[in-house]
């Protein structure tokens, strides 16, 4: 990996105090302020490397670890069971706070999370404010803590969704699944293959993506995305993104994403597996979880917040209203949304030059 990394990227790993001996990469002058960027699955610290070094040159100290259940950070539980514990999203928060604090970092400028690093860098800026002075969300959008008193009367989506004529299921309910992982893993087509197919499904090479908003949180709406977000019933996510196996053309001219590139996520997975990664899934759609989280219930990002994303990223829509709810309701001081023409999900990785520009604009504002 190292022999990939910009110029002016360094690694390193510390004791995060709270389990882990937490793998990082690092650019800039040690006395900058400090952005710390928190990826999302199935991701690294090294999906960053191409916004490093101009935030830097832009004279910050840029901070990308590899989260708990990824690449080199170690420590962490890689089995089934027990994710409760570990993969809570206090927890994840914690993951980073310590990760701070063992590098003798008072606070950071702004914490950016990209995927489901983006739900967990606004707990941390919800959290403590204190020392997460502002939070850049990135592809997934945060509609806010979950409400104190239960919603009723919104039905059982997951028999919706298999009593449609195509029968589906919801990719984050597949994910929690004990079969996911060695899915994922040993997948027909190979690791290396399917890791290709899932990226690039989701990018905005892929023609299929092309994003509108939904009405509801409904069968018949959701069955609108993409495979790879509800996908069919009887299928595994190996087989789902199987048929968007880029051709060899197709594959030669990504530049944001080249073979060697690639391969650096599928060594890191094929000796890690999924799973801790996917456990975090599990307690995003566990009812313990969100009965934990309700003690925040109400509560609203306090610090400058924004939202960045591909404008070919149907990620954005997933959660209808989250958008909406992100800017009117979850955040106090909302600075606002940037869409990145071209940019699928991994907008980091294909656009970091419109990536570095959103950011730069939101620090100086």
């Amino acid at each position: 990996m190292e022999d990939l990394l910009p110029s002016g990227v360094r690694t390193g790993r510390v004791d995060n105090l709270n389990g882990l001996e937490m793998f990082y990469l690092e650019a800039g002058s040690p006395d900058a302020p400090v952005l710390l960027l928190l990826h999302g699955f199935p991701e690294l610290g090294f999906s960053w490397r191409k916004v490093m070094t101009p935030l830097a040159a832009a004279g910050y100290r840029v901070i990308a670890p590899d989260q708990r259940g990824y690449g080199r950070t170690t420590g962490w539980n890689p089995g089934f069971e027990d994710p409760e514990r570990a993969c809570r999203m206090l927890n994840l928060a914690t993951d980073a706070l310590g990760l701070l604090k063992a590098l003798d970092i008072r606070e950071a400028a702004a914490v950016v999370g990209h995927d489901f690093g983006s739900p967990v860098a606004a707990h941390c800026a919800l959290i403590r404010p204190d020392i997460f002075r502002r939070a850049a969300l990135m592809s997934a959008p945060f509609g806010g803590p979950p409400p104190l008193e239960a919603r009723r009367g919104s039905g059982d989506i997951h028999a919706d969704l298999a009593a449609l004529p195509r029968p589906r299921k919801h990719y984050q309910w597949y994910y929690v699944t004990p079969e996911a992982d060695r899915d994922m893993l040993d997948a027909p087509q190979g690791l290396h293959d399917f890791l290709r197919a899932y990226y690039h499904a989701k990018s905005g090479d892929w023609p299929g993506n092309r994003p509108r908003e939904l009405a509801a949180w409904s069968a018949d709406e959701l069955a609108k995305l993409p495979a790879y977000y509800v996908m069919d019933r009887d299928a595994g996510m190996a087989e789902t993104v199987a048929p968007d196996m880029p051709t060899p053309e197709e594959i030669a001219a990504c530049g944001w994403l080249t073979d060697a590139e690639l391969a650096v996520y599928v060594e890191a997975f094929r000796r890690t597996g999924f799973q801790c990664a996917l456990n975090w899934y599990r307690n995003m759609t566990d009812p313990a979880y969100l009965a934990d989280m309700r003690v925040f219930a109400g509560r609203r990002l306090d610090v400058p917040a924004c939202f960045i994303a591909g404008a070919r990223d149907w990620g954005i829509h997933q959660r209808p209203g989250a958008l909406q709810a992100m800017a009117e309701r979850a955040c106090a001081d909302w600075r606002g949304t940037t869409l990145i023409d071209g940019a699928g999900h991994w907008v980091q990785q294909e656009r970091p030059e419109a990536v570095v520009g959103a950011l730069l604009d939101f620090l100086a504002d």
